[in-house]
């Protein structure tokens, strides 16, 4: 068990809310067993292995959000059905044990997982390429229980423009078929994820927004330079909008490993925007090496009792482990 008790009695009353974990991709490749605790994985593994819901109920993660993941290597078609096998996975997961990992869509779900003691698995897909150029693809996502949808990822698609990676182009934004993509999202009470977008469409999708967008996985230029990271008025254009922006623990783009960097990130958005922006976004499970202190979802109170060093009131970690996620959740309602 990680943390200490004050830091575990946080996670008791306020079970922490993943944004961004890709274990389903493995569970589709390799049979990754959700419900098998797994060793921690080597210092420089990269390859997953960092979260299972055994060790999710020992970190006090309440809930997971899990990335569908797709990779347009050479196709542009049966990306749908990759995302569909994923889906799939997490079904049968739930079936295997339905009291301790339940499937859920809206914020009093996840609040009745908590309460029974399970951890709630919600669902979001990594670029909107997955929908081959089809807006019924969104709504066919939607109806099997996707909450977010991530513009973009390594790679342009019919939407938009990555911030790095293949088809790269920084003067263009979101697209025509990217602005009907907002706005069919926001229909279907699918959250809007900023992750990989390039800054143009970032702001664009920003400006036309009228429900809270996210930004599931990242961290922040003004803790770090980095390409991977996004800047004040980026920060500014989602909270502004009550959005939240979850920070990743890869130290690849914190600016080093350990604790600390991730207590920076979290630390700028509060100085920048407030403290109901802040949010978790480990890319757990996401090719990455996740920082040292916290390479498996056990870990998590690790972080806690650094920001409770670091001088973050019980406010302020409360909201950033799990309140400011699950209001973005409750302000996209899932139509009736």
């Amino acid at each position: 068990m990680y943390g200490s008790p004050e830091a575990r009695a946080l996670h008791a009353r306020s079970p922490a809310i993943d944004l961004h974990a890709d274990s389903l991709m493995w569970s589709r490749w390799v049979g990754y067993d959700l419900h098998t605790r797994h060793d921690p994985p080597l210092p420089l593994a990269a390859i997953g292995g960092h979260v299972d819901v055994p060790r999710l109920r020992e970190g006090g993660v309440g809930a997971q959000f899990f990335g569908l993941v797709s990779l347009p290597i050479g196709q542009r078609r049966g990306l749908a059905a990759v995302i569909h096998e994923q889906i799939d996975e997490l079904d049968k997961a739930v079936r295997v044990a339905p009291d301790r990992l339940v499937k859920v869509r809206t914020a009093a779900e996840v609040e009745a997982a908590a309460r029974r003691g399970a951890v709630a698995a919600l669902l979001g897909i990594e670029g909107a390429h997955a929908l081959e150029g089809e807006i019924a693809q969104l709504d066919h996502f939607a109806r099997r229980g996707v909450r977010y949808l991530g513009l973009c990822h390594f790679s342009a698609n019919e939407a938009c423009f990555p911030a790095y990676g293949q088809g790269r182009r920084d003067v263009d934004g979101l697209t025509a078929f990217g602005r009907e993509v907002v706005r069919r999202c926001e229909e279907l009470g699918v959250i809007v994820d900023l992750a990989h977008i390039n800054r143009r469409g970032f702001l664009d999708a920003c400006a036309m927004a009228t429900r809270p967008p996210m930004v599931s996985h990242t961290g922040v230029l003004g803790a770090f330079a980095h390409w991977r990271n996004i800047d004040d008025e980026q920060l500014r254009a989602v909270a502004d909008l009550g959005g939240c922006v979850g920070v990743i623990f890869c130290p690849q783009f914190l600016g080093g490993d350990g604790l600390e960097p991730v207590v920076r990130h979290l630390k700028h958005i509060v100085d920048v925007v407030g403290e109901d922006a802040p949010a978790l976004g480990s890319d757990w499970d996401g090719f990455i090496v996740p920082t040292r202190d916290l390479c498996d979802a056990a870990r998590l109170p690790l972080l806690t009792d650094a920001l409770l060093k670091g001088g973050f009131s019980e406010v302020q970690i409360r909201k950033l482990l799990r309140d400011n996620a699950l209001r973005v959740i409750r302000d996209n309602p899932v139509p009736a």
